[in-house]
């Protein structure tokens, strides 16, 4: 199902991960120890957002700050985004964030 992601532009590698960060499935142009390596990096990081926006809901008292529904991180040629438990690897110059967010929504709510 999450394969398909690959069909969009700029799309290298798309991955699955449990709640605990482990490595659920993967495809793409990387070997699946560095795929898992990339699921546990979007897990940390999942978690670190997690904890920001509970800060901010709490010292600002204002609703609408958690759960904080997706995140992306842009380097200088590729861009990693994730959203729940979906974490895709992009090359910024080819994919379209808009449409590889979009479906990554759509996905994560099968």
């Amino acid at each position: 199902m999450i394969k398909r992601l690959l069909a969009l532009d700029g799309v290298q590698v798309v991955c699955q991960f449990r709640d605990d960060g482990s490595f659920v499935e993967g495809y793409g142009m990387m070997q699946e120890q560095q795929m898992a390596a990339l699921a546990m990096f979007a897990h940390d990081y999942k978690r670190i957002v997690q904890g920001n926006a509970d800060q901010l809901s709490m010292f600002t008292q204002l609703s609408g700050w958690t759960p904080p529904g997706a995140w992306v991180v842009h380097g200088q040629s590729l861009t990693v985004c994730s959203v729940a438990n979906l974490v895709c690897l992009l090359d910024r110059q080819e994919a379209s964030l808009t449409e590889v967010m979009q479906e990554m929504k759509e996905l994560s709510s099968w």
